[in-house]
């Protein structure tokens, strides 16, 4: 048995929900039972057989309406993995220091390309640094204060899923001095980032090495698996960049979030239209059952 969940920001009407219905009958899915989870917001729609089909079927069936396909069993997930920048926080912190050094185009040129695939992510990261050295340390309190935005759905996200037992953990390939209070702030077991390495005050061009990267974020997911005694697919991972690849392909459930194209094209999930509570329903869990504070 799978699932299709349909969620919408309130506008997910019944003739949508009949719409992507005949659309797995269509494509031989064996659609059944269809059940609301919050009306107009997401709805489970139950079906048999071929879930590749289905995803291709269900792809812009409803208009800005993300659409998550798996399996039913196990859709609560007990693990979750998660990027930081452009995911849980809505900016790279790297070109919002970038500003504050009066270089924001050029470095965020590279960020754009190394999130695309295009470059690779551990040379980049090095190039960006170095054009940061000489930048005071302070202005990484300044940056975090005055430029950081919590994601909308972060907060619910990664507290309703604690709250459900899982293990939360926070892996950036930006740097400690925000992904530590972020995850603080939204409510991670850890955080894993990169360390700016800092002399008389200011930045000197430089980042700890090893560098945290992709590699990094699926050795977390699986050594976070092993951990807890856990299968693949009672995982999730979330991500935007290209770094986020490896964890989102082996993931139970791994999600491209607003995504570049390469993540989107690779992602069994994609969140294109509504936040991070969208990976709620996905999970089958109401708004009356999330937890916010």
């Amino acid at each position: 048995m799978f699932i299709a969940t349909l969620i919408a920001p309130g506008t997910l009407a019944g003739g949508d929900i009949s719409a992507a219905r005949d659309r797995l009958a269509a494509a031989g899915c064996a659609p059944g039972e269809t059940m609301w989870l919050d009306d107009g917001y997401a709805a489970d729609l139950r079906f048999d057989a071929a879930p590749d089909a289905a995803r291709i079927a269900l792809e812009g069936a409803v208009a800005a309406t993300d659409i998550v396909v798996q399996p039913a069993l196990g859709r609560a997930k007990k693990l979750l993995i998660a990027d930081m920048d452009s995911t849980m926080i809505t900016v790279e912190c790297i070109d919002e220091l970038a500003d504050y050094a009066g270089i924001k185009p050029q470095i965020a040129e590279i960020t754009e390309r190394a999130m695309r695939g295009e470059l690779e992510f551990e040379a980049a990261l090095d190039a960006r640094v170095s054009l940061l050295a000489g930048l005071d340390d302070a202005v990484i309190e300044q940056c975090l204060r005055e430029r950081v935005a919590i994601m909308p759905g972060a907060v619910a996200l990664v507290r309703t899923m604690a709250a459900r037992g899982a293990l939360t953990i926070l892996v950036s390939g930006g740097f400690t001095r925000f992904a530590e209070p972020v995850a603080a702030a939204i409510g991670f077991d850890r955080a894993i980032a990169n360390r700016l390495l800092v002399e008389n005050g200011a930045l000197n061009g430089k980042v700890a090495k090893p560098i945290v990267g992709s590699a990094t974020k699926l050795d977390t997911l699986l050594a976070a698996r092993t951990e807890r005694g856990l299968a693949d697919s009672e995982t999730l991972a979330v991500g935007d960049g290209a770094n986020d690849l490896a964890m989102i392909e082996r993931a139970g459930l791994g999600v491209a979030y607003h995504a570049k194209p390469i993540v989107a094209a690779a992602a069994a999930a994609r969140v294109d239209h509504g936040d991070l509570t969208a990976l709620l329903y996905a999970q089958g869990i109401k708004r009356a059952e999330w937890v916010t504070g």
